[in-house]
């Protein structure tokens, strides 16, 4: 394919392309395997001259589509994978036409509209106004940010600017019981160490922090400057923490409090804001995530806090190029990227579209519909109902099982192409772990599942 300067004539033709290829993978995401059989890659070379668009079509529609993931699907229920709402999916196509860099507010709209989505978020959860933040890929960019405005507070304790100076003479120590794995990993680039987190006990059956645990852990610390991590909710539980109480404490203790609240901050929608994340509204910094329970397309993450202060000091380079207010300053002070996608865009439309109601509607259609799988994961002569937290992860195994014939019948169970579940591990067991977070789940994509589980179950 020639690259030339009004190649953008052809224009027509790529769009009635996209428009086949969008509709049948959608309109197929009912009835296709959900997840991919052939991951390997395509058996190509690079050419010199490229090749023909039809050709490339050809090759992306036969040997890489079947072997997609129809994660955008009714009964993907691995990790927590919202889909996408056609108000979300129509948004990120704009977002690849307009090619919009938002990152200093000169010259576009675009950082305007992110702005506004942030404070509109705030209102969709019922948070203060003095929360601030922005977008990002995804929870672990927004817990790496976390972490860095938390070492950022913690530094001033102690007399040290650590963006300006660095963290070698920083002493600080995290507590957190159940963190998720991005949490751990944000916690180790930002150089607090992997290894140096100091692990509070749980409650007794679940994974939500034991307050008596963690007072007594901050009590004996003698660390000049404390970070505490919470959950709502935790990954596989869906356990939440009791942020009132460590808001107490952190108080107490003069620490920093971070709440990962990738998914369970929607059970605000469900439960108002005296439910289980009461106290969200005290955090320093939470992480949410949109990909997820909003139902927008990968990648999209938000990063808020009460500090914008120390975001700023930590992500702030000055240079000529980039002159910025410090009164309203612009995402690249405020985040990793420089260079950031018009990601704000699908969750702005979305909000406008749909609405506080439209949103509640489908988190408590997801929650009533883990419940039904709960109670017949409960009843089923096949199957042991190892937990259900009463949000939308429900946790199985096979009935009188070990744990190879759990992994067994979990590489089963997606194999079959009819559903898609994910592994985990509950005190000490594994086990499969369900996932209800689709804007498109019915009844009937239940019937589905409840059949092909019957059926694998027996093969066992």
């Amino acid at each position: 394919m020639t690259m030339t300067h009004n190649q953008w004539q052809a224009l027509p033709q790529l769009l009635t392309e996209f428009s086949k290829l969008t509709e049948a993978f959608i309109q197929s995401s009912n009835s296709r395997p959900v997840a991919g059989r052939d991951i390997a890659p395509p058996d190509l070379t690079l050419t010199e001259s490229g090749i023909e668009f039809e050709s490339l079509i050809e090759i992306f529609s036969k040997q890489v589509v079947p072997n997609l993931s129809t994660s955008i699907g009714p009964r993907y229920w691995g990790f927590v994978t919202g889909g996408a709402t056609p108000v979300a999916t129509f948004a990120d196509w704009l977002v690849s036409t307009y090619d919009q860099n938002v990152s200093k507010g000169d010259g576009s709209i675009a950082t305007s509209i992110e702005r506004q989505a942030i404070r509109w978020l705030t209102e969709l959860f019922d948070l203060p106004a003095s929360f601030d933040g922005l977008f990002t890929t995804g929870a672990t960019a927004a817990n790496y940010l976390g972490a860095v405005v938390a070492r950022q507070f913690a530094g001033h304790q102690q007399g040290i600017n650590v963006a300006e100076d660095g963290a070698f003479a920083l002493e600080v120590e995290v507590f957190c019981a159940t963190p998720h794995a991005s949490m751990i990993k944000a916690l180790g680039l930002a150089g607090l160490g992997r290894n140096q987190i100091t692990r509070v006990a749980t409650q007794v059956g679940n994974e939500a922090t034991d307050i008596a645990a963690l007072e007594s852990a901050l009590a004996k610390s003698n660390a000049k400057g404390k970070i505490v991590i919470a959950s709502a909710a935790t990954v596989t539980g869906t356990n939440f923490d009791d942020l009132m109480q460590i808001r107490r404490l952190c108080d107490k203790h003069q620490a920093w409090l971070h709440v990962d609240a990738a998914f369970g901050i929607f059970d605000r929608l469900v439960s108002g804001s005296e439910g289980r994340t009461k106290g969200l509204e005290l955090a320093d910094s939470i992480t949410l995530d949109a990909h997820k329970w909003l139902n927008v397309p990968y990648d999209c993450g938000i990063f808020l806090t009460r500090h914008l202060h120390y975001l700023v000091e930590s992500c702030d380079v000055p240079a000529p190029y980039l002159v910025t207010s410090k009164a309203d300053p612009d995402f690249f002070s405020m985040g990793v990227e420089n260079s950031r996608r018009f990601r704000a865009l699908p969750v702005w439309m979305s909000l406008l579209a749909y609405g506080k109601d439209g949103i509640r509607q489908w988190v408590s259609k997801n929650i009533a519909q883990t419940k039904q799988l709960a109670d017949w994961f409960a009843d089923s002569p096949d199957y042991e109902l190892v937990y259900y937290g009463e949000l939308n992860v429900v946790l199985f195994k096979p009935s009188g099982k070990d744990d190879a014939a759990t992994t067994s019948l979990l590489h089963a169970i997606n194999a079959d192409g009819r559903i898609f579940v994910s592994p985990g591990s509950w005190q000490g067991q594994k086990v499969i772990r369900a996932a209800l977070s689709n804007w498109q789940t019915e009844q009937i994509d239940l019937d589905i599942a409840k059949s092909a589980l019957t059926e694998l179950a027996k093969a066992l």
